[in-house]
């Protein structure tokens, strides 16, 4: 590769990506690949849509952009779809997931202290609780809020009023709680994500996710998901927390909400609106373009049954990894996931997952880590029968020309 004036930030693969449509890219090179990385879990229509685009160039010939100076009739729309059709009632409009996340952290902070008294000073400011393995973006108080060390290193010291603990483990959160709380309030906030996705594809259990639930509301501490990976149908419901039966004070949006056009967003209950005027604010949030990318997608996925439609690719993205699995027991463990969110778990004898995906692409199929021993499915939510079938068989020849 050429020298580059960007910042060397990513480690990336040696290919260069020109264009697309429907399930399929091609480099520089003119190779086609079939993409089940979807810009990690982005371009929920696939690429190049039709009706993204026709969408999008009418909007260009309106108005792209405000500020919200202003009302803008775009995100009060989409504001209205996305709390029509789940439990939340307001939403704020960003960029990505971690200005979403962002905007989490100071709502819970603006609770602790408001709503909890939580006063600041004596080593008692607001705690949030996350989960070890999480990701919930790269900004200091997101990656801080990543329940993993190594995205720490370099950029101590980390935002303060953070504490972890294993995911899924109903004992140690208890445990968590109760210390943080012996003196009195300090948590103003547990924010986990209902699947991590970047730390493994784990899906969440109900228990103890109920669990969570009912904490919080005897403690009056905000729970938020960070839907930014899994929501707008990617896990086969429209939103994560369906998936688990009780209901988040609010969730962080982005990735799949634009279908490739930026945006992030944070929905809450209205019990929980806490923002005033002048609190918080984004320059590009919620302008005409990106709500008009979010309202297509929305729509899209209504209007052709994309949910049922997950469902049923999710279900047979499963088999087939499976399969895949009882095939090469010696390389694989099992296979996770939700919907079109599946993570095919390799065993220590295997190759890593950053070698199989290498591999993967020389046979024209375009997959992605989640850690080190996990190959993470995250195609387009239109990805037919066909597709899956021909991806399962490209890996496999990826598995078969690593020699073991």
């Amino acid at each position: 590769m050429s020298a580059s004036a960007v910042m060397d930030t990513y480690a990336r693969f040696p290919i260069s990506l020109t264009r697309g449509r429907g399930v399929w890219v091609w480099d520089s090179n003119g190779k086609r690949y079939l993409d089940c990385v979807a810009g990690i879990a982005v371009c929920t229509l696939g690429h190049s849509d039709g009706r993204l685009k026709r969408a999008l160039s009418r909007q260009l010939g309106k108005l792209q952009h405000v500020s919200n100076l202003y009302r803008i009739p775009e995100q009060e729309e989409l504001a209205a779809a996305i709390t029509a059709s789940s439990c939340l009632d307001r939403v704020f409009f960003c960029n990505s997931g971690a200005e979403a996340n962002e905007a989490a952290i100071k709502l819970a902070r603006k609770h602790g202290h408001t709503v909890r008294g939580i006063a600041t000073g004596d080593g008692k400011a607001p705690l949030i609780l996350t989960a070890q393995a999480s990701f919930h973006g790269r900004t200091l108080a997101a990656v801080t809020a990543t329940g993993q060390p190594k995205y720490h290193q370099g950029f101590e010291p980390m935002v303060q009023g953070f504490r972890y603990f294993p995911y899924n483990d109903t004992a140690a959160f208890e445990a968590l709680l109760a210390t943080c709380e012996v003196e009195g309030p300090r948590v103003a906030a547990v924010l986990l994500e209902p699947i991590q996705g970047e730390g493994g594809v784990h899906p969440g259990n109900r228990a103890f996710f109920r669990r969570v639930r009912e904490l919080c509301d005897a403690h009056n501490i905000l729970l938020i998901f960070d839907e930014v990976q899994i929501g707008v149908g990617r896990s086969g419901q429209l939103w994560g927390y369906e998936q688990l039966g009780v209901e988040p004070d609010a969730i962080t949006l982005a990735k799949g909400l634009g279908g490739g056009i930026p945006i992030g967003a944070l929905a809450v209950k209205a019990s929980v609106d806490h923002f005033r005027p002048g609190e918080h604010a984004s320059t590009f949030g919620g302008n005409p373009f990106a709500c008009r990318a979010g309202l297509t997608v929305l729509a899209e996925l209504e209007r052709r049954d994309l949910l049922s439609h997950v469902q049923r690719m999710g279900a047979l993205l499963q088999e087939l990894l499976a399969q895949l699995v009882s095939r090469h027991p010696t390389l694989l463990e099992g296979v996770r996931g939700w919907g079109l969110l599946q993570g095919l778990v390799l065993r220590e004898e295997a190759p890593s997952a950053p070698d199989i995906v290498k591999a993967a692409m020389e046979q024209g199929l375009l997959l992605v880590p989640a850690g080190p021993r996990v190959v993470r499915f995250v195609p387009p939510l239109v990805i037919q029968p066909r597709h899956l079938r021909l991806a399962v068989d490209r890996l496999e020849r990826a598995l078969v020309s690593l020699g073991r």
